[in-house]
C-alpha cells in the first residue's frame, strides 16, 4: 500500500457512561493519530451502525471493531487495536 493512502474512518453512535447514544470521536483520537503519523489522510464518516468502527481503503473494508474497545483519547501508541488497524491499512491493496 502506498504510504499516503486515503483512509475512510467510518464510525457509528455509541452510549458513553449512561449518556444518550450519539456519534462521538473521543475514542477515535488515538486511531487517527496512529494513521496520520504513517502519513495517511483520514476522512471521518458517520454511519448508523451502533458501536462500529470500520477502516475503508480503496473501497475495501480492511478493519472493523467495536468503538468501545478503543482506548479513550490518547495517542494510540499503547492501544493494541490501533496497531492492528495500522497494520491492516499497510497491508491493504
Amino acid at each position: 500500500m502506498p504510504k499516503k493512502a486515503v483512509v475512510i474512518l467510518r464510525y457509528g453512535p455509541y452510549s458513553a457512561v449512561g449518556l444518550s447514544v450519539e456519534h462521538r470521536t473521543y475514542r477515535l483520537e488515538g486511531l487517527q493519530a496512529v494513521l496520520a503519523k504513517d502519513g495517511h489522510q483520514v476522512i471521518l464518516e458517520k454511519i448508523e451502525d451502533w458501536n462500529v468502527v470500520e477502516l475503508v481503503v480503496n473501497e475495501e473494508t480492511v478493519f472493523r471493531c467495536n468503538i468501545q474497545d478503543l482506548e479513550f483519547g490518547g495517542d494510540g501508541k499503547l492501544d493494541p487495536l490501533c496497531e492492528e488497524a495500522r497494520i491492516a491499512v499497510l497491508d491493504a491493496f
